[in-house]
């Protein structure tokens, strides 16, 4: 009993001290302080009665103010700063995009360009049904770009001419494909038929056509039934299509002369020649040299006598070469036309 009572005492007076701080911290929050304005001139001094809790308060209040006014001055200049560069960037952005605008109006004209002539190449080749259908019922076609794709009313035009643009050029692959194998086909066909110019690397002149002449020994009319090319002695000279050497031999009409078997039923004879450069049995392809220009035989001078048939049938060489030798026009002829 008699410890709980010091127990409780204690307590009592620990409490009664807390009390009496309180009451100490708040009395002398309470107090007041007088604050003078003294005047330079005989005016009346202002006095002002304040307490210490109100100057404290106060002078936090400046203090909190300033702090806000600093905090925000600063926000505010970065704000402008962030804005200035914003305006910059937007300015320098919307002439990219100016840009932009112009190379996609220039690349949509070249696309236009590129679909007519695709479509002049298509018709050109007789790919017409299967390609260029194709490329219409698939929208393809670059001159009806307006009704190809409905634009998403949130894109720009910019973005709907380039998916445009997309979608057309995806749907050229077919037919240029079309055409990569037609242009396949026909460069395989023209190795393997006599189109190339018989002299490899010079042009040389014709010197005979074919058909009706003088013979330059007898004087009579006959048919000359090849092609007479000059140039000089030791000219090289070249299979004119793919084939087989099925003749290498001289007699005293055609000198040294070589026989060439190519698809389709063509023959192809080279004669007068100098040099031999091919056996009987022998694959050649186009533009393998086989000999060089001679004078042997029957001839008038250093010259290769070349012929094409198809069987039996003699034909006009300058009709094949023609085919890949728009330069064949214009080499020179040193014959007279006889009427």
């Amino acid at each position: 009993m008699r410890n709980k009572k010091k127990k409780d005492d204690y307590l009592l007076s620990l409490s009664g001290r807390k009390d009496n701080l309180f009451m100490r911290f708040i009395n002398s929050g309470r107090r007041k302080l007088t604050v003078m304005f003294i005047p330079h001139s005989e005016e009346k001094v202002v006095n002002i009665q304040i307490s210490l809790f109100t100057l404290v308060f106060s002078g936090l209040f400046v203090l909190g103010l300033l702090f806000s006014f600093f905090w925000f001055t600063t926000n505010y200049s970065g704000n402008q700063q962030q804005l200035l560069s914003s305006k910059s960037n937007l300015r320098s952005s919307q002439a990219s995009l100016e840009v932009v605008r112009e190379e996609v109006d220039s690349l949509i004209k070249v696309a236009g360009s590129f679909n007519e002539t695709l479509e002049k190449t298509l018709s050109s080749l007789g790919i017409e049904n299967s390609a260029s259908e194709s490329l219409v019922r698939s929208q393809g076609d670059l001159s009806a770009f307006a009704n190809m794709i409905e634009t998403d009313s949130n894109s720009n035009n910019e973005v709907g001419d380039l998916k445009k643009l997309r979608v057309s050029l995806d749907n050229a692959i077919s037919p240029l494909n079309e055409i990569t194998d037609v242009l396949l086909s026909q460069r395989a066909l023209l190795t393997d038929i006599p189109t190339l110019w018989p002299l490899k690397g010079v042009r040389g002149y014709v010197t005979n056509p074919y058909g009706p002449a003088i013979h330059f020994l007898t004087g009579e009319w006959y048919l000359h039934k090849g092609l007479d090319v000059g140039y000089g002695m030791g000219a090289p000279i070249v299979a004119t299509a793919n084939g087989k050497v099925v003749l290498s031999m001289y007699n005293k009409d055609f000198g040294n002369h070589i026989v060439i078997q190519h698809k389709y039923g063509f023959d192809t004879k080279y004669a007068h020649l100098q040099h031999v450069y091919v056996k009987e049995g022998q694959e050649v392809k186009q533009g393998d040299v086989i000999g060089t220009m001679g004078n042997s035989g029957l001839s008038d001078g250093p010259h290769l006598h070349y012929e094409v048939r198809i069987g039996s049938q003699v034909l006009d060489p300058a009709k094949f070469i023609s085919m890949t030798d728009n330069a064949y026009e214009n080499i020179k002829w040193t014959i007279q036309e006889y009427k």
